[in-house]
């Protein structure tokens, strides 16, 4: 029989939130701030909060540091209502200024010095700008258009388009081997816009030339386990190691589902159970039924169509199954070998030029040569160039580290994509397996084109829909700042209220809006006070870049920190 509610929560709205990564925990805090209107249940599959984002030990004596980011390591200034979160729970980003290296050898090129490949492709790059400039002008037409169409439109050379274009694309929120297929609005805003076009302002000379401002992530298992303990603290239920497995019931009384409690494993990341694949783990676990007035699916798409596949409509069937996923596994590893083979790591002079069409570069050398420290990777594979690798050197661009560590003792992420199609492309086999920390696999949204017709224009359609809402990245791209106002946006339409001092900041609500207006249809209307916290946070053009709490102005500040902390208990 389904567990009844008790006479106390009666007169409460029920709510079942099902996944504890960002978007569920955003969810479950902001019902959390009305305890008369809602009991707000939290459920995760793995034994631990956060999802995709979490911190694993690492050798401090080899290294540097004792954690490392996983999975979701850093983003942009526009990222308000994440690093208001982080604030919330005592915690902040550090500043960085990306640095990336695209490509090897004579395809190698960088957005900190010219190289030999912008001056080969130096009409070509003058063209890409121009296009983008006709793109931004024509954006309606040319908005959906996949950019491996868009780039034949205009006639650029193979070797621009996998060399130069898909990287620069490849970057933003890790499209991967889907980047061909990615709308041409994504390319073109990146270049093109002020607020959150991280190459903006575009270079017609070496493509991009500034050094994008962004921010990296706090240890994020301290910070989603902090947030845990606060949500207990204010009521929610928070149930790990317990998964949804079918939602057996949904009409006018509420929502009936089925749970199974899972058994934990040492690292907290269960595997998949029996009711996701065949011999899968906890196959004699029993299933217990539970009601609920609400539910807040807060999970991949694909996995929202299966457990509800016993209730699901046809709209659900047909929306939810239009999203495409690829699996990808990322390789953490410290094989500086590796790196040398398959990446450029280091300032070479025999691959800088020290002019573009006339134009002196002296001044890009100079600092290249005291500070070329690349964070950002992409390899081409030989066999096919449109086909990428993507790595992290997690050292440089992670904020616990030293400023100065051996190149041999840095930590790499190395992320092989697209097993199913691609896999025989890969080179994992060449890093050295005693060198390797650890290994995850990624179940990746695919930012394709058909994602944007057939996915994002009908999600309102479902939100609220027989007691169900979806908040999840993949209700717009793949980025923790989406997942957190999407956790947002189904607790505002469950009946709570957009927090006061982010209404404050006009570049969060602005964003919140357009946010709620395309995947609930509706316009949200003011209601804090005109003065009080958050007036100030929104700074620069439009208010993009943001300056409230949880965010320093001096890099490497955790790691600052963390020398202090370390000192005072020694």
């Amino acid at each position: 029989m389904p567990k009844q509610p008790d006479v106390e929560n009666a007169k409460r709205k029920r709510v079942l939130v099902v996944g504890a990564g960002a978007a569920g925990m955003s969810c479950a805090h902001h019902l959390s701030e009305h305890p008369e209107k809602f009991d707000v249940t939290l459920i995760d599959a793995v034994d631990y909060c956060g999802g995709q984002a979490f911190s694993i030990p690492i050798d401090k004596e080899k290294h540097g540091a004792s954690w490392l980011n996983q999975g979701v390591q850093g983003g942009s200034n526009i990222f308000h209502h994440t690093m208001t979160m982080f604030a919330r729970q005592g915690h902040h980003a550090d500043p960085v200024n990306l640095q990336v290296s695209f490509g090897k050898d004579e395809t190698f090129w960088t957005n900190v010095f010219p190289t030999q490949l912008l001056v080969r492709h130096a009409k070509e790059i003058k063209r890409f700008q121009t296009m983008l400039s006709i793109v931004r002008w024509f954006e309606v037409f040319f908005a959906i258009l996949p950019i491996k169409w868009l780039m034949k439109l205009f006639f650029f050379s193979d070797e621009f388009t996998n060399t130069v274009a898909l990287p620069m694309v490849a970057l933003f929120l890790g499209t991967g081997n889907a980047t061909p297929e990615v709308p041409s609005i994504i390319m073109e805003r990146l270049v093109t816009s002020p607020t959150y076009g991280m190459w903006y302002p575009g270079d017609k000379l070496s493509v991009v030339s500034n050094l994008p401002p962004m921010v990296v992530f706090p240890n994020f298992s301290i910070f989603y386990e902090d947030w845990r303990k606060n949500l207990l603290s204010r009521g929610v239920n928070v149930r790990l190691s317990t998964e949804l497995t079918r939602v057996m019931k949904r009409d006018k009384m509420g929502v009936v589902v089925r749970t199974i409690k899972r058994t934990p494993v040492p690292d907290s990341h269960n595997p998949n159970s029996a009711w996701v694949e065949r011999d899968g783990a906890d196959a004699q676990a029993e299933e217990v039924e539970e009601e609920y007035d609400e539910l807040v699916l807060c999970c991949l798409a694909d996995t929202a169509k299966r457990i509800l596949t016993p209730t699901a409509s046809y709209r659900e069937k047909k929306i939810l199954g239009s999203t495409k996923f690829s699996d990808d596994i990322t390789v953490t590893h410290s094989d500086a070998e590796y790196m040398k083979r398959h990446y450029e790591n280091f300032y070479n002079p025999d691959q800088s030029v020290t002019s573009l069409s006339g134009v002196d570069q002296s001044s890009r050398i100079e600092m290249a040569k005291k500070s070329f420290k690349p964070m950002y990777y992409i390899k081409e594979y030989p066999e096919d160039r449109s086909k990428l690798e993507m790595c992290f050197d997690c050292t440089n661009y992670q904020a616990q580290f030293p400023p100065e560590v051996a190149f041999e003792n840095h930590v790499f992420q190395t992320i092989f994509l697209n097993k199913g199609r691609d896999g025989h492309l890969w080179s994992i086999d060449e890093i050295d397996k005693s060198k390797i920390i650890r290994q995850d696999w990624w179940h990746q949204l695919c930012h394709s084109f058909t994602h944007y017709i057939f996915v994002i224009p009908f999600i309102w359609l479902l939100q609220g829909h027989k007691h169900t809402r979806y908040a999840a990245a993949w209700t717009l791209v793949n980025a923790h700042e989406v997942a957190v106002m999407s956790g947002i946006a189904a607790a505002v339409d469950l009946g709570a209220q957009y927090p006061e001092d982010l209404e404050r900041d006009q570049f969060a609500l602005l964003s919140f809006r357009l946010y709620y207006l395309l995947t609930y249809g509706r316009w949200y209307r003011k209601k804090a006070a005109k003065e009080g916290p958050g007036k100030d946070w929104a700074s620069g053009l439009y208010g993009s870049v943001y300056q409230g709490p949880g965010k320093t102005n001096e890099e490497r500040t955790i790691w600052r920190e963390e020398m202090k902390k370390d000192a005072s208990t020694s």
